[in-house]
């Protein structure tokens, strides 16, 4: 396939256009994945979550910055909010990014939601792959910045940064059954704001009561993102971090858990795309979820009507073959 050729090669206009493909579900989607996938697993990929407001993507930018010094080729995802009016994503990472629109040696990709949970974009896992691929170093991914929920960066990346700020004061508790629990390196930023050190605290203390569950103690590292104050210290403690996590069990772990991951998200973008094509007639998803809001009947009941949907499309084609 000629777009993948071109693709392994680094071509960032092949890159595009394969994002764009997998975006949107074309038909070439499966081939691309297939041609890249032996490709994937070279780069370095890291998640940076947190809440609204942290300064995610001037951290990144920084980021970005620092890496191409080293002469790393840097591929950036940005989940941005799905506008209400296209269904696109609100490119506001990319405007703060524009130091870097001039740079061959970094790619930016914004990605809408879509309605997806977790403050990723379904196929951000896919857009990772193609960028690894095409021989970028270092993959970061910017989830959408909604609370808690973001959780399934973890299923992702290899370290995760998770961003706070001065400011949150005893609401950084509510946060601690989520996002808490996933940082590899907590980021403190906008440190310049002041108080900054009460957010420390309530980190250290929380580090201190969590179970010992891991070998890998999340650090914690202050910054000011803006100015530049704390990136050397934060590409540090990154890089130790990756350093430990090759050297690790977690490696081959989160490779397992991450194939798990996708498989059940193919596997059951896969199903509903098998049912609507089976049902007809007066048999829709939207007529089940209307009986159901009707109280005609209950999820349960409609879930075990798909099931056998399904067994019947199964006997179906081991009839044909």
């Amino acid at each position: 396939m000629e777009l993948v050729e071109k693709l392994l090669k680094g071509d960032t206009r092949s890159v595009a256009r394969a994002i764009t493909i997998i975006e949107d579900g074309g038909e070439e989607t499966h081939a691309i994945l297939k041609g890249i996938y032996p490709h994937t697993g070279r780069a370095a990929v890291i998640g940076v979550t947190g809440p609204f407001g942290t300064g995610k993507s001037s951290l990144i930018n920084k980021l970005a910055s620092a890496l191409r010094r080293e002469d790393k080729k840097v591929g950036i995802v940005a989940v941005d909010p799905t506008s209400s009016f296209s269904g696109g994503a609100i490119l506001g990472d990319r405007i703060r990014m524009r130091d870097h629109f001039l740079d061959t040696g970094i790619f930016i990709r914004s990605m809408a939601t879509r309605g997806q949970m977790g403050g990723l974009a379904r196929a951000t896992g896919d857009v990772v792959d193609v960028m690894d691929a095409a021989g970028f170093d270092t993959v970061i991914v910017e989830t959408v910045g909604v609370g808690q929920d973001e959780v399934e960066i973890v299923n992702l990346v290899h370290t995760t940064l998770v961003v706070l700020v001065p400011g949150l004061g005893d609401d950084i508790q509510t946060f601690k059954a989520g996002l808490m629990e996933i940082a590899d390196i907590f980021v403190i930023n906008k440190i310049d704001m002041g108080n900054w050190e009460l957010v420390k605290t309530q980190l250290e203390m929380m580090l201190a009561l969590a179970e010992e569950t891991r070998a890998w103690r999340p650090q914690i590292v202050e910054t000011a993102a803006n100015d530049g104050i704390g990136i050397d210290k934060l590409m540090e403690q990154i890089g130790k971090h990756q350093d430990y996590f090759l050297h690790s069990n977690e490696h081959d772990e989160k490779d397992k858990k991450k194939s798990l991951h996708r498989m059940r998200d193919i596997l059951s973008d896969r199903i509903w795309s098998a049912l609507q094509g089976h049902l007809s007639g007066q048999e829709t998803l939207d007529s089940l979820v209307r009986r159901i809001v009707k109280k005609e009947i209950d999820p349960y009941t409609a879930v075990d009507y798909l099931t056998g949907k399904i067994l019947q499309l199964e006997n179906l084609e081991k009839r044909t073959e």
